[in-house]
């Protein structure tokens, strides 16, 4: 066996498919903040302002606030998994799957006001 194919001390050898799906996660997760940003900079840029001051930009800020919790949450769920897939452990649980879902939803609500405010 090739030395450098080898697993460090206190790791198995992990089957590539396993690594990849792990990666297709993680930028799976990327696009979905790269929507939320381009969603935030599009309200900013190209939405009028509604008649309640400042709504626009509260909209606009929470889609590019929930882009940056997003991506860093990401990056630390692929490590995590990372590892644990070496060490031979259970995977972690991620809490993104709820910030997100509750994210997204604050902004659909917070939307759905100032189009009625319009």
């Amino acid at each position: 066996m090739n030395p450098e194919s080898q697993a460090p001390a206190g790791e198995t050898q992990l089957d590539y498919r396993f690594d990849l799906a792990n990666e297709r996660t993680f930028l799976a997760w990327m696009r979905t903040s790269l929507g939320l940003l381009a969603g935030g900079v599009a309200v900013h840029t190209l939405v009028q302002p509604f008649k309640t001051a400042g709504f626009r930009r509260a909209l606009a800020v929470s889609c590019i606030l929930l882009a940056v919790i997003v991506a860093v949450g990401a990056y630390g769920h692929w490590r995590r998994v990372g590892i644990a897939m070496r060490r031979g452990d259970r995977l972690p649980r991620t809490v993104m799957v709820p910030i997100l879902s509750g994210g997204i939803a604050i902004i659909s609500i917070l939307a759905c006001i100032a189009v009625l405010l319009k």
